[in-house]
């Protein structure tokens, strides 16, 4: 990867991009206001677990699939992957989550680091499309390795996660990093899983995750979005 393409990743994973991360918990929200999460011991299974068995393996999975489309250029094939997607949310927040910030992207990286891709995806399809579809397609026009992209999103992802348990369970910035640090090996071992896999493989198994989703639906007093 070519030193361009790496400030291009990460501009696209700063936390100053606009694309709205910080206003989703991913359910966090709920699982500490009902108990599930107290302190950063808690929390460190409860993401490695999203990372491994929920929406970090769907979305890692979808990114690379998304990836290698755009890299072969193969339209139809992408637009596949674009349809999947977003089949695969389990509540509607989550669905809000990744679609949202999905948008968010497309626009502003179309604006900033225009590429074919995105150009395919804008002209040639009319719903929504889901967060690591857009990056996907951001970084296969750019000669940045799918590695690396995962890599950097799947860090995105969960130090999003994490920086909003710190702010409402509340943990100190010094626990929210080891935290992050202790999920290092999780997650590189998805993203290791992620360049093996296909679209067969999509799944996921946290349960838990999906009914604190609901649950913050109707959550009488609420700081995320999700």
């Amino acid at each position: 990867m070519n030193m361009k393409g790496l400030y291009g990743l990460m501009s696209w994973m700063s936390p100053s991009y606009p694309v709205g991360a910080y206003t989703y918990s991913h359910g966090i929200e709920f699982a500490v206001e009902d108990g599930l999460i107290k302190t950063a011991h808690d929390l460190i299974p409860w993401i490695s677990d999203i990372v491994e068995f929920g929406s970090g393996r769907m979305d890692t999975i979808i990114l690379a699939e998304a990836y290698q489309a755009g890299v072969i250029q193969d339209d139809d094939r992408l637009l596949r992957v674009v349809e999947i997607a977003h089949a695969c949310r389990a509540t509607k927040e989550l669905d809000l989550e990744t679609t949202a910030q999905g948008r968010a992207f497309m626009k502003i990286t179309h604006d900033v680091f225009p590429s074919r891709t995105l150009s395919v995806l804008q002209n040639k399809w009319d719903g929504s499309i889901v967060y690591p579809v857009a990056v996907a397609a951001a970084a296969a026009d750019r000669n940045i390795g799918l590695e690396e992209t995962l890599t950097a999103y799947l860090h995105g992802f969960v130090s999003n996660l994490v920086s909003a348990a710190v702010r409402i369970v509340p943990l100190g910035q010094t626990d929210g990093q080891k935290i992050i640090a202790a999920l290092e090996d999780v997650t590189s071992r998805q993203v290791q899983a992620a360049l093996s896999s296909t679209l067969d493989d999509l799944g996921s198994a946290t349960l838990m995750v999906d009914w604190c989703s609901c649950q913050h639906e109707t959550q009488y007093t609420r700081l995320f979005r999700s």
